[in-house]
């Protein structure tokens, strides 16, 4: 399709939809192909499976159900992000599980949602992941970073200063920079600027990883 999106893309959205149950793929296919910049272009029911399709089909987004029969969405989420140009993930869950969540953002899952998402917030959020947003579920993603208002190690993040620790706090808390930048009374340059280099400290590259990793550290 050559259609003109909101988003900006002339051509669809090519989407790889990975779930062993048939009847689910069957109504996500339904809902998604329904939408004029949006095109599924494979299924798979497993791990193996979606691998082979991915590399054939070039999608540039992957729903992942985030349990499958020969392994886990967050182990494919890893072999996907691994491929030459391989597809942003979006990771579906049934249940509000935490450490699946830590783990498709260290994984380098642009996206994380519970399955009981109503249909049109799916369709925008492969329109935000194929735009590479990223996008997270705010009621299970805020329960665990709200243990980010604990002290962290001390020794790991000794090479921050206090400037950029309280940046990192605010990131926590799903602050964009701007937020961040009115909260502090900085710049929105300046935050990025720090941002920066928290992330570089932490050898890390993104944000999204970043919040993650202090919430490990804060169980």
């Amino acid at each position: 399709m050559n259609r003109h999106s909101p988003y900006g893309w002339s051509v669809s959205v090519r989407v790889l939809l990975v779930d062993d149950h048939e009847v689910v793929r069957r109504g996500l296919r339904e809902m998604l192909d329904d939408e004029d910049d949006i095109e599924v272009v494979a299924e798979a029911g497993g791990v193996a499976e979606a691998v082979v399709r991915a590399g054939a089909a070039r999608p540039d987004v992957a729903v992942v159900d985030v349990q499958l029969p020969d392994g886990s969405g967050v182990e494919l989420c890893k072999r996907l992000r691994a491929l030459p140009d391989g597809p942003r993930c979006l990771v579906l869950t049934a249940f509000d599980d935490e450490e699946a969540l830590v783990g498709a953002i260290m994984a380098g899952a642009s996206g994380y949602l519970l399955k009981q998402v109503r249909g049109q917030d799916l369709v925008t959020a492969v329109r935000e992941v194929a735009a590479g947003r990223s996008l997270l579920d705010p009621v299970t993603t805020a329960r665990v970073l709200d243990r980010m208002r604990r002290p962290a190690e001390p020794d790991v993040l000794a090479g921050l200063t206090d400037q950029e620790r309280r940046v990192l706090e605010l990131i926590g808390e799903g602050m964009s920079n701007r937020q961040i930048a009115e909260r502090l009374f900085v710049a929105e340059k300046t935050v990025k600027n720090y941002v920066t280099a928290v992330l570089a400290k932490l050898g890390m590259e993104r944000r999204t990883q970043a919040a993650a990793w202090v919430a490990r550290r804060s169980r």
